[in-house]
């Protein structure tokens, strides 16, 4: 899954959106801190490749973004919307090939802006970055080739407070970086940052009403932190492979980004540290059980905006469930199968 796959819904559920096969799975809240609904499908009985993304707009609408099969040796993206947790997600629409038609070129990502509309990207197969997006009187624009070169893992999109779209791709040697200079209009390719970055390990969130900050291991192993315009900031030794999950909220008043990643011991770990604020420093403390090698964890807020955590493992089928106590600092109840 790229993107949080964890996530409140418009009425204060949460949904999780899970990877089953060649299909995608969500389960929600029945009430607040309640018990979950079974598993269902998302987007009707549509095969898919393996490899989702998942945006969440300020309207609390999820998208969802696949690749599927389409004839031999061929596929195309479809796309999904998630309205409210306990209705069912549209079923899948088509959009398309970033080259007309082809095999997959890589894992798409998506990013919704203020006017809730869908930005679905995509690596096409000359190494740059494509987009497909939403209009504002509904149905979609034409594919738009970004440019960009030699784009490398998984994408990282996300939408500023602004509302405005931004994108994060790795290359070799940096991060190229897109972003909207005015809403509805095309992401256009600003500065970069030459750094060395492991591909796969990139996410962005927003950190204030100026800047998304954009998490990424370096080449050495250490998670960094990144915003346009400024200098890349060494934050800790990653705890383990694969991309952070991120979260804002508040800890006893004060403006915090909440981190967590599987550990290379196969515990999730948790670091916080005040928001933008890199010299503070962080470190990292493990929670839970050891978890299988292909689980993975993303961070949400509750309907009372504190700190909510899940872990699932497609081998395994689990899904684990952590939320903060209320209690000083960041302390977590225990870990319980849902």
């Amino acid at each position: 899954m790229n993107g949080d796959w964890l996530i409140r819904g418009r009425d204060g559920r949460l949904t999780v959106y899970l990877p089953s096969g060649d299909a995608v799975l969500c389960r929600a809240e029945r009430g607040p801190a309640g018990v979950w609904d079974a598993p269902r499908t998302v987007g009707g009985t549509q095969k898919l490749h393996p490899g989702v993304a998942v945006g969440q707009g300020a309207d609390g609408y999820a998208h969802l973004a696949a690749w599927r099969p389409t004839v031999p040796g061929e596929s195309g993206l479809v796309h999904s919307t998630h309205f409210r947790p306990r209705l069912a997600p549209l079923d899948w629409v088509p959009i398309g090939h970033p080259d007309k038609k082809g095999e997959r070129t890589g894992e798409p990502a998506v990013a919704v802006d203020a006017q809730g509309r869908g930005y679905v990207f995509v690596r096409n197969k000359g190494g740059g970055v494509s987009l497909r997006n939403q209009k504002e009187k509904g149905g979609w624009g034409p594919w738009q080739d970004l440019e960009g070169h030699d784009v490398e893992g998984e994408l990282a999109a996300a939408t500023g407070e602004s509302g405005l779209v931004e994108l994060y791709a790795a290359a070799p040697g940096g991060i190229l970086h897109w972003r909207q200079e005015e809403p509805g209009r095309t992401p256009v390719r600003g500065e970069g940052v030459d750094v060395p970055v492991r591909p796969g390990t990139l996410r962005a969130i927003a950190t204030s009403a100026e800047h998304t900050t954009l998490f990424f291991t370096d080449a050495s192993g250490d998670l960094c932190a990144w915003r346009p315009g400024e200098k890349p900031v060494t934050l800790i030794a990653s705890a383990g492979p694969g991309p952070v999950s991120a979260v804002r909220c508040e800890i006893e008043g004060h403006d915090c980004t909440v981190l967590a990643q599987r550990s290379s011991s196969g515990r999730v770990a948790f670091a916080a540290y005040p928001t933008e604020q890199e010299s503070a420093g962080a470190w990292w403390t493990e929670s839970g059980p050891q978890l299988p090698t292909d689980a993975t964890v993303s961070l949400a807020l509750d309907e009372h905006d504190e700190v909510v955590a899940a872990s699932s493992s497609p081998s395994t089928g689990t899904l684990l469930l952590t939320r903060r106590k209320d209690e000083p600092g960041l302390a977590l109840e225990a870990w319980r199968e849902i």
